[in-house]
């Protein structure tokens, strides 16, 4: 089939979101300039370069107690910081808990019976006992067409990596099997490897 998206899909359900599929989440935990913590998963997350360091993730959609977007992004444009934590499948449903559209002065690491930590580079809070934690400040948001619909760049300043993790000098995250979001309401988690050496290798 073909589709114009301006037409519609004809479709029971928008079968965007299981196009680009695995994504995977970045468990945006901000605070606010009183001081309370939030917490919410964004499935338009990836990284974007080495050197330095840096991630971006994209905002969707209004809320009826924020003005032009969501509690994630208002904080980010009060303080210039952000935390972006890995969720395991451990945690999947903390996650899901997370994602409920709360108050803007409910902290969803209470909501999701999650302990915050300090984050050592920039004032914010973040999961503790996520397998990795990647602190970053604010370069930039870019505006898309659409409503409220936002991206958020930021360089990585601090790198929170759990021991537990680590095997043979590197990141296994089979250890923890990352969540990833598919379409609809369908996740799937990282199991198994493969490799490939590049020809040119």
């Amino acid at each position: 089939m073909f589709y114009r998206p301006e037409d519609g899909h004809g479709l029971p359900h928008n079968p965007f979101n299981a196009i680009i599929t695995p994504r995977p989440i970045g468990w945006i935990s901000t605070r606010d300039a009183e001081g309370v913590n939030n917490l919410a998963p964004y499935s338009f997350f990836n990284g974007v370069a080495y050197t330095p360091p840096q991630v971006m993730f994209a905002t969707t959609g209004t809320k009826h107690d924020q003005d032009g977007g969501k509690d994630s992004i208002a904080n980010i444009e009060t303080t210039g910081v952000f935390c972006v934590n890995v969720v395991a499948h451990a945690h999947r449903d903390a996650m899901n808990a997370s994602s409920e559209g709360l108050g803007k002065h409910i902290d969803e690491f209470d909501h999701a019976g999650l302990n915050p930590i300090e984050c050592e580079t920039i004032n914010c809070a973040r999961v503790s006992g996520a397998p990795a934690a990647l602190e970053c400040r604010l370069t930039q948001i870019v505006t898309l067409p659409g409503e409220a619909n936002r991206v958020v760049f930021g360089e990585v300043t601090g790198v929170h990596l759990h021991d537990d993790h680590i095997r043979d000098g590197k990141f296994d995250v089979t250890s923890f099997n990352p969540l990833a979001r598919l379409g609809y309401r369908d996740y799937s988690v990282v199991t198994e490897l493969f490799s490939l050496n590049r020809p040119d290798d």
